[in-house]
Parts: C-alpha cells; sequence; structure tokens
C-alpha cells in the first residue's frame, strides 16, 4: 500500500516537531536552521496544516521545552557537544524557560490545534502526553513534519513504528540542522520504520 491509499484507508493526524522559533525564527532561535530552508520548511507546513483543518484531520505539535538547563545536561552527549563545534553546540541554551523559541511559529497554529509543551528527548512520545492524545482520538496514522530529519523526526518515526502507528513523514515538511544527513535520514525511514510523501500527494490523500 502507498502513502496516499494508507493515508485515506487510516484515521491521520498531523503532528509537527519542534516547529518552532527556536529553530526557525533566525531573530531569536538558539539552534537555527538555516535561514532559507527555515522559511522553506515552514512554508511547506503551513499548507498542510490548512490542508488538514479544512478536512477536519487534527493538528499536533509537539514542541521542546525544560523546566531548567539540568534537564538538558543530564544527557551525557548533549552536555559532551556543548560548546564545542557541533551543529548542537548550544544546546544547554535551547528551549529554556522564558524563551521566545518556545513559541510556534505563529502561521502554523489553528483554532483546535493541540500544542504539547515538554518534549525533552529526541522522541516525541518519551514523557510527553502524544500517545494518549493519539489513542483517544482513534488516530492509526501520523503525518509527520518537523525539526531535525536525522534526529528528532528520524526517533519519532521510529517510536511510532514500534507503538504501531503508521507512519508518513512529508518530504518537504521536514528539514535538518545537519543538511548531509537529510537524505540519509528520509532512506532509513523508507527503507525499515516507514513512508515518506510528497506534500502534493499527502495533501491530495486527504
Amino acid at each position: 500500500m502507498n502513502a496516499e491509499a494508507l493515508i485515506r484507508a487510516g484515521k491521520p493526524a498531523v503532528v509537527t516537531i519542534d516547529m518552532h522559533r527556536g529553530h526557525l525564527d533566525p531573530s531569536v532561535a538558539t539552534m537555527p536552521l538555516a535561514a532559507e530552508a527555515a522559511e522553506r520548511v515552514t512554508a511547506a507546513n503551513a499548507v498542510l496544516v490548512d490542508a488538514a483543518r479544512k478536512h477536519g484531520i487534527p493538528v499536533i505539535h509537539v514542541v521542546t521545552s525544560y523546566h531548567g538547563v539540568e534537564e538538558i545536561a543530564s544527557n551525557p552527549w548533549w552536555s559532551r557537544v556543548a560548546g564545542t563545534d557541533a551543529t548542537r553546540s548550544n544546546v544547554l541554551n535551547h528551549q529554556l524557560p522564558g524563551s521566545p523559541g518556545l513559541e510556534v511559529m505563529p502561521q502554523l497554529l489553528g483554532e483546535g490545534d493541540i500544542v504539547l509543551f515538554g518534549k525533552k528527548r529526541y522522541d516525541s512520545f518519551a514523557a510527553t502526553e502524544l500517545d494518549h492524545v493519539l489513542r483517544s482520538r482513534g488516530i492509526d496514522t501520523l503525518l509527520l513534519t518537523g525539526v531535525n530529519t536525522n534526529s528528532c523526526v528520524l526517533a519519532t518515526t521510529v517510536a511510532g513504528n514500534t507503538r504501531d502507528y503508521s507512519v508518513v513523514v512529508v518530504e518537504e515538511c521536514v528539514d535538518t540542522m545537519d543538511p548531509s544527513l537529510h537524505d540519509a535520514a528520509l532512506a532509513v525511514i523508507r527503507q525499515a520504520f516507514g513512508w515518506v510523501a510528497t506534500l502534493d500527494d499527502v495533501v491530495s490523500a486527504l
């Protein structure tokens, strides 16, 4: 079954991952995508969420947020790359209380959307309400979007797969601070964990 048939046969929801100003607004971002990539992925997500709402499909935004830096630094890898030349070198300053980066990009928010704060690791299911929100609505198919393709999107795809959701990653609606790994992450998803579909194909399937 291809992704379009899967979407038509299932009960889908759009799940955006970290589509917040902390990645996507160059004026405040603590771990920014390249400006062109941020603009492009935000615009693609706006098309998808608008189409989903028109068809009564839930839109759920999952947002990384911490109570304090110790919740970040307790991850041994993050604490070791902090302050280095790694793309995640600013991780200890990312999504802390009071940060404007905590805001979902305004053009992606709509009436009836659900915003889940408190994501603390790459997997959007870990220590969040996501699974409960999905199952209580009978959702069986996830249309995943967000940042970063090779970390949070990949980890959430794997986690969704292991929970027996059908997972479709919307190709134009994901991007990464590690652009050399974007295509590789999509290849891993296609091979072992879910579907990758174009924005046009997903919107037509809705």
